[in-house]
């Protein structure tokens, strides 16, 4: 009897798709009629697919804001984001919705002490950081039998998940920080990216001066990850240096970042991601890096496969690395499209 209950246990998390369902029908039915019509949409809408890590000061999004939810409805969207997400990524995405705040009391206190003028900070406020600045959008109806998605974002998020049966895709995942080290007031040292900064710089210096050579790419850091949705552009070439060119200790500090990037997904969804990747062999991950290898000063680094791609960007206004940018990307499968292919296909039989 205990094997039936494990085994049923098991199959059941083998199935993301339906815990999330399941999560985001409750976190509906806790919506008011108006809020239901703010929040769902349908997912024939070409909006589903437009995103931006832009302030919504700036760029505006669809749906209904975190913060104009009833406080049973923010328990319920919780759950929602802990039935898609690991522990670490949960904390990530939580995280960086609370730094907004952290952002608007840091420029109050340099309006305060005259570091900054009105005109600047009006400006600040005008972007509308705030943690309750991040929407909720729901697109066709969770249900098992057709396809829907799910897309949360606000300034430096931009998660978007499709769903189709038991299947979850979770591409294009962005997340940034601003600042990616608090230095003043009572946050100090909080780094909510920490470990995508760390093991990237782990292991370009764990590179050989050879290896380096090859992985140090000789231009100007980016002032943004290069395939953000303004610049509208895709990568298809492989910079830097192959992984099968790595040592075993060099390999698994690359294991090490590549799952701070996939591990921010629920168990299943997690490792089957890094099992596509793995299927393809460390031969075709290529890692480039170019700027500093130092901290505090500007840096990027991609990693590139056949079937993902991963950027990172640390510039900021200042020019001093403190602005994290970062994505994984699922390619062919942005929005699901590799996984709506086969859905559509398997239909007409």
């Amino acid at each position: 009897m205990l094997l039936c209950l494990l085994l049923t246990s098991y199959t059941l998390r083998a199935q993301p798709g339906a815990s999330v369902q399941t999560t985001v029908g409750h976190f509906l039915s806790t919506l008011s009629p108006d809020e239901q019509t703010k929040a769902t949409y349908a997912f024939s809408d070409t909006t589903r697919r437009k995103w931006t890590n832009l302030p919504v000061g700036m760029v505006p999004r669809p749906g209904i804001a975190y913060g104009a939810l009833t406080d049973q409805s923010r328990m319920a969207f919780h759950r929602v984001l802990s039935s898609l997400l690991s522990s670490q990524g949960y904390l990530k995405v939580v995280s960086i919705m609370a730094l907004d705040d952290i952002l608007n009391t840091l420029y109050q206190q340099a309006f305060d002490a005259g570091k900054i003028d009105q005109r600047t900070l009006t400006m600040m406020q005008n972007l509308k950081w705030a943690h309750g600045n991040f929407y909720i959008s729901i697109w066709g109806k969770p249900q098992e039998k057709a396809p829907w998605g799910l897309n949360f974002g606000g300034h430096h998020m931009a998660l978007s998940i499709t769903v189709n049966g038991g299947d979850v895709i979770t591409s294009p995942m962005f997340y940034g920080t601003d600042p990616s080290e608090v230095k003043s007031a009572k946050y100090a040292g909080l780094r909510v990216l920490s470990k995508e900064e760390d093991y990237g710089f782990m292991l370009v210096n764990a590179l050989t001066d050879k290896q380096r050579a090859k992985a140090v790419l000789p231009q100007a850091v980016p002032k943004d990850i290069i395939t953000s949705p303004q610049a509208n552009q895709r990568i298809t070439s492989y910079y830097g240096l192959s992984a099968g060119d790595f040592s075993d200790d060099q390999r698994v500090i690359l294991t090490m970042l590549l799952q701070e990037y996939m591990h921010n997904f629920e168990h299943q969804t997690a490792h089957r991601l890094y099992d596509k990747l793995l299927k393809t062999g460390f031969d075709k991950v290529y890692f480039a890096w170019v700027g500093s290898l130092e901290n505090n000063k500007p840096h990027y680094y991609i990693i590139n496969t056949p079937d993902f791609l991963i950027e990172y960007d640390n510039v900021g206004f200042q020019n001093d690395g403190n602005h994290i940018h970062a994505i994984l990307r699922e390619k062919g499968n942005d929005f699901g499209d590799d996984l709506l292919k086969r859905h559509y296909a398997e239909a007409k039989h």
